[in-house]
């Protein structure tokens, strides 16, 4: 089970703002664009500027930006929006907009940074492996326990817990454990589906 299957309840929420955008001229290609911007900014800021009541901003901040993935997804698919120019966006922000969130709970672990970067490192190749399924012959796959909305539920609750004054100790690095083991699952369902899906497509 994973949050990416509430997707398309999500989507038919969002559908009448996402009609109302594409009539005004807004592309997929600047939504994505502006989500990949605001999540570098915000990443930055909170690592420069590490105050725990700021980190209430990262679940608001992911909440808002799964709406802004889900919208830029909708106006390439359902709005004639669809470019190569677009595919690479998607993929590359996204990735990018990860590291940038997650690098500043990796600063404040009194553990070391290497516990999170082990996790962020892990998160960009389950998403390499997501990607690969399109290059043998299967779909992009979003497969889990750990895709990319459940790791903003995880970092999204993190950033509670530090906004409420939690602090970072020796628990930290078994989360980061858990996190890590889950990551490779995901990674291993991902490459596993793409196998079968791409296997039974030449049958």
């Amino acid at each position: 089970m994973s949050v990416y299957q509430l997707k398309s309840r999500f989507q038919n929420i969002l559908r009448p703002l996402v009609r109302a955008l594409a009539a005004r001229g807004v592309t997929a290609n600047q939504v994505t664009t502006v989500a990949a911007a605001v999540s570098v900014a915000l990443g930055l800021f909170l690592s420069v500027v590490p105050l725990p009541q700021l980190f209430l901003l990262v679940p608001v901040w992911f909440l808002l930006r799964m709406g802004l993935n889900a919208i830029d997804g909708m106006l390439a698919r359902e709005h004639g929006q669809k470019s190569i120019l677009g595919a690479y966006l998607n993929e590359i922000g996204d990735v990018v907009s990860d590291i940038a969130l997650y690098w500043p709970f990796a600063l404040m672990d009194p553990n070391g940074p290497a516990p999170a970067m082990a996790v962020i490192f892990l998160s960009v190749l389950t998403e390499f492996a997501g990607v690969l399924g399109q290059t043998v012959g299967a779909s992009r796959r979003y497969d889990g326990p750990l895709g990319k909305s459940d790791r903003a539920v995880l970092f999204g609750a993190l950033g509670i817990f530090v906004a409420v004054g939690g602090t970072f100790t020796a628990w930290t690095a078994w989360l980061w454990s858990a996190a890590a083991l889950l990551l490779v699952w995901t990674t291993i369902n991902r490459i596993s589906a793409g196998i079968r899906e791409a296997r039974a497509a030449t049958r």
